[in-house]
């Protein structure tokens, strides 16, 4: 058995998303066999990032500055905005590097089970945002669940007789996908989404 303050570490990396107990523990022994290094450099880093870290005050997304680099870039297309659900999402569709405007993070989705509100996400910003004008289009990129769509649905309702498009991402096959594997919900989309063979 490891000390007590080993077993916290563990623990305490065994609430990360994406690891469990055991991978947490070999994290750890990864780490203690490294300390001088690795684990220098882990405390160091974690402990900038605990320093620094904002919410940016335009966006939603977390970054060391605010305005985030994201907001702050002026290559950035200023006239089209994508809404996401939280930061995650944010970097996902970034790190794909295909979408050129500016962000929104709404801070998650709405949920009558989880008690999630309109007034407990950022919608309120997000429409003073696009009244103030110099947005011409809304992208929603919510996830394809059923609170992502009616979260999506409702915004789109608050977004109606504003000057601004409203489009969504597309949703259905993915790349490579075989149709015996995918869900009832994903073939129902891409059904609905059928268009013509050019």
């Amino acid at each position: 058995m490891a000390s007590q303050e080993i077993e916290s570490l563990a623990a305490a990396l065994a609430r990360l998303p994406g690891l469990g107990p055991r991978s947490a523990r070999r994290a750890v022994l990864w780490l203690v066999k490294r300390r001088e290094t690795s684990l220098v450099q882990l405390l160091e880093a974690l402990a900038a990032v605990r320093e620094t870290l904002v919410e940016c005050a335009t966006c939603g997304n977390v970054d060391t500055r605010d305005p985030c680099g994201l907001c702050a870039d002026s290559r950035r297309d200023p006239r089209a905005l994508c809404v996401v659900e939280d930061v995650a999402d944010l970097w996902a569709l970034d790190r794909a590097k295909l979408f050129t405007g500016r962000y929104h993070v709404l801070g998650g989705r709405l949920s009558a089970l989880d008690g999630v509100r309109p007034e407990d996400l950022s919608i309120g910003r997000l429409l003073d945002r696009v009244r103030a004008g110099g947005i011409d289009e809304v992208v929603l990129a919510m996830n394809a669940t059923l609170e992502g769509q009616t979260t999506a649905h409702y915004i789109a309702e608050r977004l109606e007789g504003l000057p601004v498009r409203i489009t969504q991402l597309a949703h259905g096959l993915p790349v490579g996908g075989e149709l015996d594997y995918l869900d009832e919900g994903t073939l129902a989309q891409a059904l609905r989404a059928r268009r013509p063979v050019a």
